[in-house]
């Protein structure tokens, strides 16, 4: 878990959103965990071309922040669960958004390439 005296501001909000869930990855991981509670399988299934360790340290980072949680049942195999906090699924309409506007790229990309 960052110190308090670990996190410097950013400055713009912009920013500060993507530093929590920017990257390649992350928005994915979010998008995908709006159905539910998944299991690190069902992730990776989910993300073709991600590696274990990238979806790991993807998810370690999210819980950090707050944006999932996660749960380790005592079972032999470990099974363990994730899903979004309340916290996290605040994120929806910023997710919808993105998405929106990813398919409206994609169509302006098909429109002038075609």
């Amino acid at each position: 878990m960052k110190n308090l005296s670990e996190i410097q501001p950013i400055g713009c909000p912009v920013l500060e959103t993507l530093q929590v869930i920017g990257g390649k990855w992350k928005p994915g991981i979010l998008w995908e965990m709006e159905r539910g509670t998944l299991r690190f399988g069902q992730l990776k299934r989910a993300l073709p071309g991600i590696t274990q360790k990238m979806l790991t340290q993807q998810l370690r980072e999210l819980e950090q922040d707050g944006i999932i949680w996660r749960t380790v049942f005592a079972e032999v195999p470990p099974r363990v669960e994730y899903g979004l906090t309340e916290y996290g699924r605040s994120l929806r309409g910023i997710l919808d958004e993105m998405a929106k506007w990813g398919l409206q790229h994609r169509d302006q990309k098909v429109a002038v390439l075609g």
